[in-house]
């Protein structure tokens, strides 16, 4: 069991850790200490959920539909540009900043809605949780530990994201600081969608 368990944990956190479309913007919010911990909570659920999907049989399903993989990645791309073209504004515009330094804030509602396109709209979330994760996952011993254990390893990540971000905050408080994240943003949604048209 504990073999399976620990399992879970090396191999999602080989695969979350890297730098995507989630964790940029799960780290966007705790900068902004935008309703962090609730996008923490939903991005944890969500790829608990996707990894248990993905080792009880929905990794065999997506790859053996060519025609639900060309949806999730055409889909995806559009939605990483448009979201890339956000950020890309929001980086060159002033009005942004000062909603960022504490002068209004997006409601937790539309937050949690961007946080869940982020997470569900974007192919490489199936390709690590569902199909990667979860195809390893189904050879495992105890599948059941290793699906803890891949939860365990994104509740680890996540909250750190979250948490540590957030205590951040403070020195990071300056508008060029803004500009810059915005922009770091923009340009990992268009690299990801590039990446998704490309290949």
């Amino acid at each position: 069991m504990w073999q399976s368990y620990f399992n879970g944990i090396l191999v999602a956190l080989g695969l979350i850790v890297a730098i995507g479309a989630q964790n940029a913007f799960v780290l966007a919010q705790s900068l902004r200490r935008e309703h962090h911990l609730p996008v923490a909570v939903l991005c944890i659920v969500c790829d608990a959920l996707l990894v248990a999907a993905g080792v009880f049989g929905l990794a065999t399903v997506l790859a053996n539909s060519p025609t639900l993989m060309a949806v999730a990645r055409w889909g995806g791309a559009a939605f990483l540009l448009w979201y890339g073209v956000k950020a890309l504004r929001s980086a060159c515009s002033t009005q942004s900043l000062q909603r960022q330094q504490g002068q209004g804030t997006r409601s937790r509602r539309a937050v949690l809605l961007s946080a869940l396109a982020v997470t569900l709209l974007n192919p490489h979330v199936y390709l690590d949780t569902v199909l990667l994760i979860g195809s390893l996952g189904a050879q495992q011993p105890m599948p059941g530990a290793y699906v803890a254990g891949a939860a365990s390893a994104s509740l680890l990540w996540f909250s750190t994201l979250a948490l540590g971000a957030a205590w951040l905050a403070p020195w990071l408080a300056r508008p060029a600081t803004w500009r810059l994240l915005d922009l770091m943003v923009a340009l990992m949604m268009f690299a990801v969608a590039a990446q998704l048209i490309v290949n």
